[in-house]
């Protein structure tokens, strides 16, 4: 599993036009990606760095501050560019699989307490964000 995570000010996910989820305050955008052979334990560690990552103000997690998630899919985390000029997507797990574990990782971030929005797994989707800092963090599980 593999996330990318930015400190943003504000941040929103748009499927169609519409807003689908937005955090409006100071907090963490997650571009979560899975492959093949993930599944809890991966889900339990990234949930957790997300939540206790130390790059707020003043050194602050998202627990330390009460501060909210926007949890997108992104499966092209694992493009394999290495050769051509056509990413290839083997190292993405299909959606059947990698659907409920970003769920859970939802699932787990909300169990800690944290407000999470969401974008729509598998939906084109338009994200809008202000990284501050900027700031962004490549995790990997």
């Amino acid at each position: 599993m593999r996330a990318v995570v930015q400190r943003v000010t504000h941040a929103a996910v748009r499927v169609g036009g519409e807003v689908v989820g937005r955090i409006d305050r100071p907090g963490l955008l997650a571009l979560v990606g899975v492959t093949h052979d993930d599944g809890p334990e991966q889900v339990e560690l990234i949930a957790r760095k997300i939540a206790e990552l130390r790059i707020l103000a003043g050194e602050r997690s998202v627990l330390d501050e009460g501060a909210p998630v926007l949890v997108v899919s992104q499966f092209t985390l694992y493009a394999d560019t290495r050769k051509g000029r056509r990413p290839s997507w083997n190292g993405a797990a299909k959606g059947d699989v990698a659907e409920p574990l970003v769920d859970a990782v939802v699932a787990r971030l909300r169990e800690r307490g944290i407000e999470v929005a969401t974008g729509v797994f598998g939906a084109d989707m338009a994200v809008e964000l202000v990284n501050d800092g900027p700031v962004t963090l490549v995790l990997e599980a």
